[in-house]
Formats: structure tokens, sequence, C-alpha cells
């Protein structure tokens, strides 16, 4: 099963750290009761634990769940320490997130607004 996850709507990072012991209905539950967001929409959630080198993530394809869990050999991520927060990344923060870089890189260039001539 492999899917394309480049159209999703949203990509929310659960800050802080999450029990990873739980699974799709324990986090589903956290994600809708936590956090007032909704499980079954267009929308990719991460979580990390204590360790910052593994994490889960959680999918609704329209049919069902599907998590991902990942453990890394080398390294750890930067995840973000604000318990009880969750922030809404771009497709490039989240590919730096799972490179192991912070997902706010401060001398990247950013998307400047519309200028007036």
């Amino acid at each position: 099963m492999k899917h394309d996850y480049t159209s999703v709507k949203n990509i929310y990072i659960i800050c802080g750290k999450t029990d990873m012991r739980k699974g799709i209905d324990g986090l589903a539950t956290l994600i809708q009761d936590s956090f007032k967001l909704d499980p079954y929409g267009d929308s990719i959630f991460l979580f990390s634990g204590w360790s910052k080198d593994r994490y889960k993530c959680l999918y609704f394809d329209g049919d069902g769940f599907a998590m991902l869990y990942k453990r890394l050999d080398n390294g750890k991520l930067q995840w973000p320490k604000d318990e009880n927060e969750v922030r809404n990344l771009s497709q490039q923060a989240l590919r730096w997130l799972l490179e192991g870089l912070s997902n706010q890189q401060p001398k990247a260039i950013q998307t400047s607004l519309k200028g007036v001539f």
C-alpha cells in the first residue's frame, strides 16, 4: 500500500511528548478531545515520545485509519517541546522535521506577499 500524501490538506504536528503506547483509537481520541480537531478530515497527524528517535503518523484515508510508526537508526528529530500545542506544517517544514532539522529554519528564504509597484 503506497499513497501519495503530498496533496493532503493539513499536516499537524502534536508538540511535546505523546505516550507512544497509544494506538489508533487512543491517538484519534487525543486529537478530538485535547485539540478539538477532526481525525477524519483530510489531515496527517504526527506524534513523538520522549526519545525523539521515533514518531507515529495517523491518517484517515476514507475507509479506515492508517498509522505509520518509524524508528530512526541514527539521529533524533528536532521535535517542538511546547506541551499542549498543535502546529500546522507546510510540506517543506515537514521535510525539514523528518530530515532532523528544526521545522523553522531562520535562514531559509521565506515566501513573500505580493508587492505594490
